[in-house]
């Protein structure tokens, strides 16, 4: 969920106007519509504070996304997949490096 959203979730679902939001939180009803609207961002530390002035707590958590990919089925299906990743990398063209500019090696005595 995105800021804007859910500063609007949680202070409509507690039933606060954004002015009565606003001076709990310690901050003006302007900032409360432009944070709803999207025309400004806020900082983690106050979504935090506008969450916790409506009486609710952010909770944040972290999972690895999936792919899109069912597991194989056997080794086999693995193989198969091994290669056509290894046979898409081989197509792809290698790119020539620059040419190094060649110059005597000074050395100092």
């Amino acid at each position: 969920m995105q800021p804007p959203e859910l500063i609007r979730t949680v202070r409509r679902r507690r039933g606060l106007t954004q002015a009565a939001l606003a001076r709990a939180a310690g901050t003006s009803q302007p900032v409360i519509s432009a944070y709803e609207a999207g025309r400004r961002d806020p900082t983690h530390g106050m979504l935090r504070k506008l969450v916790a002035a409506a009486g609710e707590e952010v909770v944040l958590s972290a999972q690895p996304s999936g792919s899109d990919l069912p597991p194989p089925i056997d080794p086999a299906d693995h193989a198969r997949r091994l290669l056509d990743v290894l046979s898409l990398a081989d197509a792809i063209p290698h790119r020539r490096r620059a040419l190094a500019l060649r110059a005597p090696r000074l050395v100092s005595r």
